[in-house]
């Protein structure tokens, strides 16, 4: 791991000095030989498949698992896609004359050495690639023991396209062995890494975030509220509600708690339940919720805490908008939240008060996403407060410098 660190940490200085053509270019070849090695890659993902089952692997960790000719096809689609995306590195911006005469404005660079720990899904390993490579940093990329066949066949590819290009093979490591210690190691190598980055279950996350000595760039839960006003679009509602929670049901970005206010409740909440019903949704509500749903099973404490990821909705009644709010900033986990109103003024409000990475109006919380969000994609969302903070793309993986420009300028 060391010697990892320290070939990662000389590569990240070419890197950052890489002009966007030399980087486009490389992200290119990458793809050109993972399209011509589609064949190796199925054949070593077969591998990982096979020991998934006789491991006895549940057939949803299978799926993530799996890399169809879809998902390969996708992969080579994603490494275009970063490539034609603006480069951030370099970008000078508020630039501005100070009374003394000179300029000072900030630049945007690169991290330099990222650490990536991830679990099941073996793209995530050129989606993270592409993403670090196009903003300029090395990585250090750690995927789960279960697509250990697959990751090496992937950074092999990644590995010749990078030489193709004529930039350091070691911009892309990844880590080859399945030891659970080498994740240990990694994530307190702090004279070789800049940041982690964590992507996977909560037990992985809450274990990075207690024990790295580097900081991290995560979310441990998804806990998304919806809230419809008592001014709310009736047909707005139902749909955003619907949306939120049925469109895909193992994302970070799904409702898993209703709001609804009082004076509206009694209007929209049968329409939902009977739609839910249909998607075979079981509701969970408070004392009044139940009382318009006769199906709703009675919310525990424990509910509102809880990122279901599955076809399970919690919803409650409240009094009105501050109420709501009070309740989303108790249990969410600061991830989206959003109301549905035609209220502008409570609108505004919302979105001041409400102290979440991604908040909204009039829109499903399914949009919380790089993609959707025009940052063409996302190494993951951060709920932290500090440097990145909701979908974080190609500049949440780089800082800021200032800069001064003088022309012989000496201070008084």
């Amino acid at each position: 791991m060391q010697e990892l660190g320290r070939q990662a940490r000389q590569a990240g200085r070419e890197i950052s000095k890489a002009d966007s053509g030399r980087k486009n270019s490389a992200l290119l070849k990458v793809a050109e030989v993972i399209a011509a090695g589609s064949a190796e890659i199925a054949s070593e993902n077969r591998k990982d498949l096979q020991a998934g089952k006789d491991n006895g692997m549940d057939s949803a960790s299978l799926d993530r698992l799996e890399l169809t000719p879809a998902r390969i096809e996708a992969m080579i689609e994603g490494l275009k896609q970063v490539a034609a995306l603006p480069d951030p590195v370099g970008e000078i911006t508020n630039l501005s004359y100070r009374p003394s005469g000179i300029q000072v404005g900030q630049m945007r660079v690169p991290l330099g050495v990222i650490g990536i720990i991830y679990e099941s899904r073996p793209n995530v390993t050129v989606d993270a690639a592409a993403l670090c490579l196009k903003a300029g940093n090395a990585c250090i990329l750690r995927g789960g023991s279960e697509s250990i066949h697959s990751n090496r066949a992937i950074a092999a590819c990644i590995a010749k396209g990078l030489e193709a290009a004529g930039l350091p093979q070691q911009a892309v490591q990844v880590v080859e062995t399945t030891d659970r210690a080498a994740v240990g190691e990694l994530i307190t190598m702090r004279e070789f890494v800049d940041v982690i980055v964590p992507r996977g279950g909560k037990s992985l996350i809450e274990r990075i975030s207690a024990e790295a000595t580097i900081p991290v760039i995560k979310h441990l839960d998804g806990i998304c509220h919806v809230y419809i006003d008592g001014k709310a679009d009736i047909d707005k509602a139902v749909a955003i509600a619907m949306n939120a929670k049925t469109h895909r049901y193992g994302v970070c970005n799904a409702m898993e708690t209703l709001l609804v206010a009082e004076s509206i409740a009694a209007t929209v909440l049968p329409v939902l339940a009977e739609k839910y019903a249909e998607k075979g949704v079981e509701l969970r509500g408070c004392l009044k919720t139940c009382s318009l749903i006769k199906n709703a099973i009675r919310a525990t404490e424990e509910d509102w805490h809880t990122e279901y990821l599955a076809p399970i909705l919690s919803i409650k009644i409240v009094a009105d908008m501050d109420e709501a709010i009070a309740h989303i900033n108790k249990y969410s986990s600061a991830h989206t939240e959003a109301i549905v109103t035609e209220d502008y003024t409570l609108a505004r409000r919302f979105l001041r008060e409400v102290d979440s990475s991604s908040v909204m109006v009039n829109a499903s919380t399914r949009f919380a996403d790089g993609f959707e969000y025009g940052l063409g994609a996302e190494i993951g969302i951060s709920t932290d407060k500090l440097h990145a903070r909701g979908p974080v793309g190609l500049h949440g993986l780089t800082s800021l410098k200032y800069i001064v420009l003088g022309d012989g300028h000496i201070r008084q």
